[in-house]
């Protein structure tokens, strides 16, 4: 009795260059613990570092998960600010008091925004970023956490306000 052999897939169809990342290919998005987290953002070209960095900080959790929900932060202009923010913030703290200041600046143009837009962009940096010192235990978080957040002060105060 003959056995019916498998036949392989036809060929999938073609799909236009911008995938979502529900269509792309399993394993065809970043490397979660190289090319994201806080060890991507701390050692973006040395992956071994970028490794331990990541499994010491959170066990990977958080490179894991930027990886899964949005792979699109693990490369590219935001590591950069991160990278940036991380080795100035105490100058991007005071400048964002301030209002103005070079490092504030380029943590702008880092992020694509508009050298038109940046005063805009500065106030909203200014009002979130008075919050978060004014908050109770601010004064005591770890100098990793305080860039973290002002990464996201920054972030949200480009967000509609600055032309990419």
């Amino acid at each position: 009795m003959a056995q019916a052999q498998d036949t392989p897939p036809s060929a999938p169809e073609a799909k236009p260059a911008a995938t979502t990342a529900d269509d792309r290919r399993p394993g065809s998005g970043p490397n979660p613990f190289t090319d994201c987290g806080i060890g991507a953002a701390l050692f973006p070209t040395v992956g071994w570092a970028a490794v331990t960095s990541n499994v010491i900080w959170d066990i990977g959790t958080t490179a894991l998960t930027s990886a899964t929900a949005s792979p699109q932060t693990c490369s590219g202009k935001r590591v950069a600010a991160a990278i940036f923010i991380n080795d100035t913030y105490e100058k991007l703290a005071e400048e964002t008091a301030r209002g103005q200041g070079e490092h504030l600046n380029a943590v702008l143009n880092i992020l694509g925004c508009d050298s038109a837009r940046h005063p805009e962009a500065i106030e909203a940096a200014r009002g979130s970023m008075g919050e978060a010192v004014a908050a109770p235990g601010y004064a005591t978080q770890r100098r990793l956490d305080k860039a973290a957040d002002f990464y996201g002060i920054v972030e949200s105060a480009v967000s509609g306000r600055c032309a990419a």
